[in-house]
């Protein structure tokens, strides 16, 4: 595994939704080809990363007819291949997600100081928001060892298995959380994942009152998380800055002693240029 806020108000003001709101639009402006191409694509995955027409039609809710039909066109435009049966997509796709990257504010605003995290606490630094239920990585400062732990920009984690997910919900009111919860899927990574709704929501409220989270293994065998929520200048959570490390390296105690002041740090030095 080697590089390997949602705010009280639910949405974010630097282009990532925190909780997929729906935002009210006039229907007969919606393009409605263009939302189930993005279906379409959205149906491939770890388990199906090839399928059929048959299969993307049962994924998406379309017809074979018009799921085989966006599958050609994915094909056609270069972001998906076919054997003539089965398709998958093509690195192209991820010119979807780099355009984000490249424009969105927050991750540019924020590189600068992830460096310097980086370089203080020789460990990789993260940046992370949440996108419905999973943590997705939007910015990575490597830390300066040959070796580098942590997760890659655009990677995408269950966030009941990470501290981005942990710091960020800690900024839920109760009744937002309570929507989540109800909603996750808390699969077990390790024997010390927390998998069940009621340990999580003690662990998000402990963050709550301690304003940090650290989680122990709960993803892989000898890898921990601390996170801090990164808010605005009007307390609006937009994110978490976060590091990963083994935890012989730093036990709970070093890792809060040493590690912690430095993302706090820099989290207040980010959040006075939002």
């Amino acid at each position: 595994m080697d590089d390997r806020s949602h705010s009280r108000d639910h949405r974010s003001q630097f282009g990532l939704s925190l909780v997929k709101p729906r935002a009210t639009v006039d229907r007969s402006l919606l393009i409605e080809g263009l939302g189930k191409g993005l279906r379409v694509i959205e149906s491939f995955s770890d388990e199906q990363p090839r399928q059929t027409a048959t299969e993307a039609a049962r994924r998406t809710g379309l017809t074979r007819t018009a799921a085989r039909r966006y599958l050609v066109s994915l094909v056609h435009y270069g972001y998906a291949a076919t054997d003539g049966k089965h398709y998958w997509l093509l690195p192209a796709v991820l010119r979807l997600g780099r355009s984000y990257l490249e424009s969105a504010r927050l991750p540019r605003l924020a590189q600068p100081f992830l460096q310097r995290l980086s370089m203080q606490i020789g460990e990789t630094a993260n940046l992370g928001v949440l996108d419905g239920h999973e943590i997705v990585y939007l910015s990575r400062s490597n830390s300066p060892r040959v070796l580098s732990i942590g997760f890659h920009a655009g990677a995408r984690l269950p966030a009941h298995v990470v501290s981005p997910g942990y710091a960020i919900l800690s900024t839920f009111d109760e009744a937002a959380l309570e929507v989540w919860i109800a909603a996750h899927d808390f699969a077990k990574f390790t024997p010390q994942t927390i998998a069940a709704a009621e340990g999580f929501r003690a662990a998000v409220e402990a963050t709550r009152r301690l304003g940090y989270a650290f989680v122990d293994q709960y993803i892989d065998a000898g890898l921990c998380g601390l996170a801090v929520p990164l808010t605005d200048r009007r307390a609006r959570c937009v994110g978490a800055i976060s590091t990963t490390f083994q935890a012989q390296a730093w036990p709970r105690e070093a890792a809060l002693t040493r590690l912690l002041p430095a993302l706090q740090d820099a989290a207040g030095a980010i959040r006075a240029v939002l």
